[in-house]
């Protein structure tokens, strides 16, 4: 192990010590949270109409949402969860990376430019523009919140195990006083900055995230001569000599290749189907900023994958596999652990309030999605008969965050202590199996209609929420000798019978199937409705004639 680690004992939290200095960390905090604060409530004031409150008045340049898209998609998962999970399994941690860069070439090629001309606030509005409103409209509405509630719970358990590390709170009591307070921060947020305000908390998150993780990564490869090949083969052998595994090696942590394929699956096609990523692409006025955004977004999520290897990495030579999996966050606390490693409280402070506002503003952005998606759909669509006023919809949109803020904090609570990129990976199989097949047929198989729409839907999501209930992710996995745990969300019991942890081989193709068996025994389709969905997709006219009322 390097000399680095000898020489920082306080690296391997006892029960009640901290990483850090509390006082710097809270200070770091609070700043950011009152210079974000501030902006939300000044981008909040034209938020009188549907389109400010949901789309930010569409007034944002595709460089603009190409940076606020990277700051919606580099989550807590993506900058804790892969660096832990690549400092414990190496190769295989890195996996997740890949995937979730790849997934953005499916979101560029297929959805995003026709997404944008069709629809008007939510995916829905893409769903139902030629089928039956109010089935399609309340199945999409259940999709959309069932999706964001995973995400928002691998996004709260990221926090509070942060916030636990940096405080040194090592009693669940305190754990979940601070979920509740990154809950009522979120919920301002949403509710007075709108898409907006939101919007501009991503930006200025995913400027500083980039910048954090680039900082870091030149500070690590500057200890290893700027040479990766020293630094990979450094970490191997520091984990070989603490009795670990070979962290070049792969099938550390899929060891059946099928769950790997699965996993795969799921990172890849989940993206496309994320309800919050899409509904970004109506905050630009234009199809062709669409498409602008999605490149700002493909590179700047590129570049800031490729420096969570050197972090993770960097973390298993310079902190300890032990080190990490005994901090009060477990496998979420390598990043914050390297910081404190290479800058001592400062920089711990900095990367730790970073981490902090990239929950904040992703929790954000689901919230909002999922408020929109129950005003929008549900309460306007289903419940007034498309007759609320946007000023009506508005006010349930904020009701809505208020009751899903709650919701979250609650969830939150119970997901304390697991791996958020694991839990992120389950968001994406729903997405995948419910969202993505119903997408993709509405955008291109003219013969696609209602039955089909709802079977792909609820089948989908159906068969990925079950398998993922009766899967070794909620019970029945052996205890792990370091942590004394076992690594299913329940401990003591198991009634798991479906052996893969991501239920993404089995459910995206069904949705997928039963997508088109729907269809076929159905006879109900709009010939004329098509055509005139193809002209907007592929050329966005008509387009703006559905953002005004």
């Amino acid at each position: 192990m390097s000399a680095l680690l000898t020489s920082a004992p306080v690296l391997v939290p006892a029960a009640g010590t901290t990483v850090g200095n509390p006082a710097i960390n809270i200070g770091i905090f609070a700043l950011f949270v009152v210079v974000t604060l501030a902006i939300v409530i000044r981008a909040s004031r034209n938020n009188r109409s549907a389109a400010e409150y949901y789309a930010g008045g569409r007034a944002f340049t595709g460089r603009q949402n190409g940076i606020a898209i990277a700051g919606d998609y580099l989550s807590a998962a993506s900058f804790l969860g892969i660096a832990g999970a690549i400092a414990i399994n190496g190769y295989d941690g890195f996996l997740y990376s890949i995937g979730f860069l790849v997934a953005w070439l499916v979101a560029l090629l297929l959805v995003a430019e026709l997404l944008r001309n069709v629809g008007k606030y939510t995916m829905a509005d893409v769903l139902s523009f030629r089928l039956r409103q109010r089935p399609v409209r309340i199945a999409a509405a259940i999709s959309t919140l069932v999706v964001s509630f995973f995400y928002l719970l691998a996004q709260m358990a990221g926090a509070g195990g942060l916030v636990a590390l940096l405080l040194g709170i090592e009693g669940a009591v305190g754990q979940r006083i601070v979920i509740l307070v990154v809950g009522l921060i979120m919920i301002f947020y949403v509710i007075y900055g709108g898409m907006k305000g939101t919007t501009w908390v991503q930006i200025i998150k995913a400027v500083l995230l980039i910048i954090g993780a680039a900082l870091m990564t030149v500070w690590v490869l500057g200890k290893f001569g700027f040479n990766l090949s020293t630094l990979l083969g450094d970490a191997t052998t520091a984990s070989q000599s603490a009795g670990g595994k070979d962290l070049l090696q792969p099938g550390l942590q899929y060891k059946n290749p099928v769950d790997f394929i699965s996993l795969a699956m799921a990172l890849v096609l989940g993206t496309a189907g994320l309800p919050h990523v899409l509904m970004r692409f109506y905050t630009v006025p234009t199809s062709r900023e669409a498409r602008r955004s999605v490149v700002w977004a493909i590179w700047l999520i590129g570049i800031f994958y490729l420096l969570t290897l050197v972090l993770g990495f960097g973390a298993a030579e310079l902190v300890g596999a032990d080190a990490i999996k005994k901090a009060p966050g477990g496998v979420n606390s390598a990043a914050p652990l390297l910081a404190f490693e290479l800058g001592g409280e400062i920089l711990l402070g900095i990367i730790s309030a970073v981490a902090f506002a990239t929950i904040l503003a992703v929790v954000a952005g689901l919230t909002i999605t999922a408020s929109a998606s129950l005003s929008h759909d549900i309460y306007n669509t289903v419940v007034k008969a498309g007759k609320a006023t946007p000023e009506e919809e508005v006010k349930v949109a904020r009701i809505a965050a208020l009751v899903l803020g709650a919701i979250a904090i609650v969830g939150g609570i119970f997901a304390l202590g697991q791996n958020i990129a694991f839990l992120v990976a389950l968001a994406f199989a729903i997405a995948a199996s419910a969202n993505l097949p119903t997408i993709l047929y509405s955008l291109f198989w003219k013969r696609f209609n209602t039955r089909g729409a709802l079977w792909s839907i609820y089948g989908g999501l159906v068969s990925a929420i079950t398998l993922i209930i009766f899967s070794p992710v909620v019970s029945g996995k052996a205890v792990d000798p370091a942590t004394g745990k076992s690594p299913s969300m329940l401990q003591g019991v198991d009634f798991h019978w479906f052996p893969l942890d991501n239920p993404g081989i089995i459910s995206i193709p069904l949705g997928f199937l039963l997508g088109y068996i729907g269809t076929v025994t159905s006879t109900e389709y709009n010939a004329a409705k098509y055509a005139e969905m193809e002209v907007r997709s592929l050329t966005g006219h008509g387009a703006e004639a559905a953002t005004h009322h």
